[in-house]
């Protein structure tokens, strides 16, 4: 395979293509009574907008939207968001008019389907998890978190401890864990990690004093690792008075083999539009389902679904914190994630972590001898590699390594986290890819890692073939231009 200088340009604008009183539209004759416009000050004299064809309009939108990386087209392996192919059929029947044509304010007996629907997904994911019930109406996975440790302080007030503030936190947990923690008014304590990546037991009995909490986890953690002494952690926790709490962002690995609450936890977040079957990213769509056990129960964010004599309802525990939102939950993301349940059952979901976790180690031992192992161990559902090697000799750093794979029609990886690795590189196959495409991404890599011996300046100056070229990234995030000029 050999690298090609030949840059992408983007389509001309719609404004360069626009020609005077052309349209690609006819508007009927106006069938109500004209309305007064609003006072001239809030009118313009003129809009200057394009005048194109439909037919322009459709091949501009088409190329541009062909200049975007996306999970349909090309290898995505990022990790911490799971970008996974999921199946059609669960968008299909999401979008089918008894589901997407609701309303939320409709009385509970015109929306019997959705409300099942809704329950029977609250059922499910207790099984999955282990946990004792459910509520589907946290809208994301920080949502998820926000509502867990806000359980977990409603607790320690109904038992007359006030005075638990502190919540324990690995230094390889997601970044919204301690957030979430800060935002419900608790001090955050950081637990190390040990040479091979597991929670430092000794820093944590130091930590688990009179004023503890909870623990929040993540697991597997995000160094794509299972931490062996988790019953010992969660017993630890337990003995000094708190709750375990667990984030479930990375279930693809766990599914029908490992159950949360077999473990010792006591609430946990899913993150539905990762493990089961949105397309998400650029800010959503997300559901972040609350699992809790029987301690939490009478806590659970409201509304949680009901039955009665073969009726739903949406109802409340006793003492809920509250809603979290409006209305219950992002209900299309509800629906696909029951469909992807439903049509794997318990043996498709057992293959999902059981592929996802194969994947992860086919290209952690493929590419062993050419980029470091953050944690030279058996992963589960991701692979952390460091690049702080090639950073060393040669100046390449791992937001070079993945700006050159942009090149090669594959998207990049994360970077830079977890944290607590160098120059990190988290990359997370899932389970939908081929062996082929991940042949085909272990050569890509070792090309690189050529290039880097041969001709780093390939990579320092990568992407070569996109429209826009390596960018000022905080500067772009900082200063946003959005408008047309």
């Amino acid at each position: 395979m050999e690298w090609i200088n030949q840059q992408r340009p983007l389509p001309e604008t719609l404004m360069s293509r626009s020609v005077s009183d052309r349209s690609g539209v006819r508007l009927p004759d106006i069938d109500v009574p004209a309305q007064p416009l609003p006072e001239p000050r809030f009118l313009r004299s003129q809009l200057r907008l394009p005048e194109c064809s439909e037919l322009d309009v459709v091949r501009y939108f088409t190329r541009l939207s062909q200049a975007n990386f996306s999970v349909d087209t090309n290898f995505y392996p990022l990790g911490s968001c799971t970008m996974k192919y999921n199946p059609k059929i669960n968008d299909e029947i999401a979008a089918f008019p008894g589901f997407n044509a609701l309303h939320p304010a409709q009385p509970d007996e015109t929306v019997q389907g959705a409300l099942k629907l809704m329950y029977l997904l609250q059922r499910d994911l207790c099984e999955i998890t282990g946990m004792a019930d459910c509520s589907l109406a946290t809208l994301a996975g920080a949502h998820g978190e926000l509502a867990g440790v806000l359980m977990v302080q409603a607790f320690h007030k109904m038992r007359g401890e006030p005075e638990r503030k502190t919540i324990l936190i690995p230094d390889s947990a997601h970044g919204t864990n301690p957030a979430s923690a800060s935002m419900a008014g608790f001090t955050v304590v950081k637990i190390p990690s040990t040479e091979c990546g597991n929670m430092d037991l000794a820093a944590l009995r130091q930590a688990a004093n009179q004023q503890l909490a909870g623990l929040m986890i993540t697991l597997p953690s995000t160094l794509g690792l299972f931490d062996p002494n988790i019953i010992e952690i969660c017993e630890t926790v337990h003995s000094a008075g708190g709750l375990v709490y667990g984030d479930g962002a990375n279930l693809n690995a766990l599914l029908g083999r490992v159950k949360f609450g077999d473990l010792g936890f006591d609430v946990v977040h899913l993150n539905l539009h990762k493990t089961c079957s949105t397309p998400h990213g650029g800010g959503g769509p997300g559901a972040g389902p609350v699992c809790v056990g029987p301690d939490l129960q009478p806590f659970l964010p409201s509304p949680i679904v009901g039955s009665t004599d073969g009726q739903y309802h949406l109802t409340r525990t006793d003492r809920s914190i509250g809603p979290m939102g409006s209305f219950h939950g992002n209900f299309g993301v509800l629906v696909r994630a029951y469909v992807y349940l439903r049509s794997l059952g318990a043996e498709g979901l057992r293959q999902v972590s059981g592929d996802a976790v194969v994947n992860a180690n086919y290209i952690r031992v493929g590419l062993e001898n050419h980029f470091q192992i953050a944690y030279n161990r058996p992963c589960l559902h991701e692979a952390v590699f460091s690049a702080k090697v090639q950073q060393r000799r040669a100046g390449i750093r791992a937001i070079d390594i993945a700006k050159r794979l942009i090149d090669y029609d594959i998207h990049p990886p994360t970077m830079y986290f977890p944290l607590i690795v160098e120059e990190a590189l988290m990359i997370e196959p899932t389970e939908t890819e081929s062996k082929e495409t991940l042949d085909a991404f272990i050569e890509i890599m070792k090309l690189i890692a050529e290039e880097i011996n041969e001709r780093p300046s390939l990579l320092k100056e990568a992407p070569h073939t996109t429209p826009v070229r390596r960018l000022n990234e905080a500067q772009a995030a900082r200063n946003l231009d959005l408008r047309y000029h």
